[in-house]
């Protein structure tokens, strides 16, 4: 997946949106630049010159498949709205997964494999990857991705676990009482090593 920032005239906003709308793009965010404002001289045919005029600028954030990146960046710098004597980019970002908010489930961008037989795309299944655990981290969450794979028929009949985030919550929960207990009456005791 790409997420991608760019910097367009303010007044071509309704336009660009327009466009992204009709490929399924949502914009996440879009601010308008306050304090930015790109100024460029004209010379118009009036006596007296050239005139000054200022462009209000704002900023978008978008994320989107590798497959419509290009023509999302396509959109956006044909309808940006910026005089060419600027020099303007857009941001291009490498995104390895989303992850849904309530779930806390992640996807991946997995190209779709047909299945020789049958010409049924199959997807394959995602693999636990966060980039902001340590290692020990994921192995940990790997091996209760595992757990729940083998048993989640059992954990939702039996005890109401209806999904691996929900195993997760289970599992820390069910721990902290045990935790707890041993935290508060430690005993230490000493072996003499001679």
């Amino acid at each position: 997946m790409k997420k991608i920032e760019a910097i367009i005239n303010r007044k071509n906003y309704p336009a660009i949106r327009e466009k992204l709308d009709a490929l399924g793009i949502d914009i996440i965010d879009k601010r308008n630049l306050e304090d930015s404002r790109f100024t460029s001289q004209s010379k118009g045919s009036r006596v007296g010159g050239s005139v000054v005029r200022s462009t209000m600028l704002a900023k978008i954030e978008l994320a989107m498949s590798d497959k419509v990146a290009r023509e999302v960046i396509d959109i956006i710098s044909k309808n940006s709205g910026l005089p060419k004597s600027i020099k303007s980019k857009i941001f291009v970002f490498e995104m390895q997964e989303t992850i849904d908010l309530n779930t806390l489930k992640g996807e991946s961008e997995v190209e779709s494999e047909l299945d020789s037989e049958n010409e049924i795309p199959v997807t394959p299944k995602f693999i636990t990857k966060r980039n902001r655990l340590v290692p020990l981290q994921k192995r940990t969450l790997y091996n209760l991705e595992q757990y729940y794979d083998k048993h989640h028929e059992v954990l939702e009949s039996d005890y109401r676990i209806r999904s691996f985030s929900d195993f997760v919550n289970y599992c820390i929960m069910k721990y902290l009482p045990t935790l707890d207990k041993q935290l508060k009456n430690q005993t230490i005791v000493y072996e003499d090593i001679f």
